[in-house]
């Protein structure tokens, strides 16, 4: 049996609503830390950390560098900034480039995820315009974590997970509003 230790959630276009769908189902001592990255204008504000707040029962707060991520916290990546985690499992930031047009780019956290948690990674790609987040959750399945994605069919835009899909990066498809409850299921294997 697999022992989680951490989740990643990407999402683009639509995302403000995937998320509060995903993420409200999931109890305030949710047993692992949850890390996020909605692409955001450069000089968005923080409207949604607040509405995060508001809409689920863990806690909410923007990634800081050297953040270690804690259960039952959601940490979501600033507005032009790369969210990276270390092999040692503490978050940084960057303002390297652009990866796939975006900054924060959801390959970048996946694929940093993936390499500190290996197999105790669950990686989620929700709806999005683009194919940021195929790389990243190709290498999170190579390392034996396991990847969800919003079936398109449920997605305000279906692209980024039929990138992931047609890639063969997807463990489980999922319609939005099931991927909340697949994941309190998912913990009740390790508490």
């Amino acid at each position: 049996m697999t022992s989680y230790k951490a989740v990643v959630i990407g999402t683009s276009a639509g995302g403000l609503t995937a998320l509060t769908r995903v993420l409200s189902p999931l109890p305030g001592d949710f047993p692992l830390p949850i890390i996020i990255v909605q692409h955001l204008s450069p000089d968005s504000d923080d409207f949604l950390i607040r509405h995060l707040k508001r809409s689920c029962d863990l806690n909410v707060k923007e990634a800081e560098d050297k953040d270690v991520p804690r259960p039952g916290w959601i940490y979501v990546a600033p507005p032009n900034y790369h969210l990276m985690v270390e092999e040692e499992r503490y978050l940084s930031l960057s303002v390297g480039p652009p990866v796939n047009f975006s900054r924060p780019s959801i390959d970048v956290l996946f694929e940093t995820a993936a390499d500190a948690y290996t197999r105790g990674l669950v990686g989620i790609i929700l709806t999005g315009a683009n194919s940021d987040g195929t790389r990243g959750s190709q290498k999170i399945r190579m390392l034996k974590g396991q990847v969800i994605v919003q079936d398109p069919e449920t997605a305000e835009a279906d692209m980024m997970p039929r990138s992931v899909i047609e890639k063969k990066a997807a463990d489980k498809v999922l319609p939005l509003d099931e991927i909340g409850k697949y994941l309190r299921n998912l913990i009740k294997d390790i508490l």
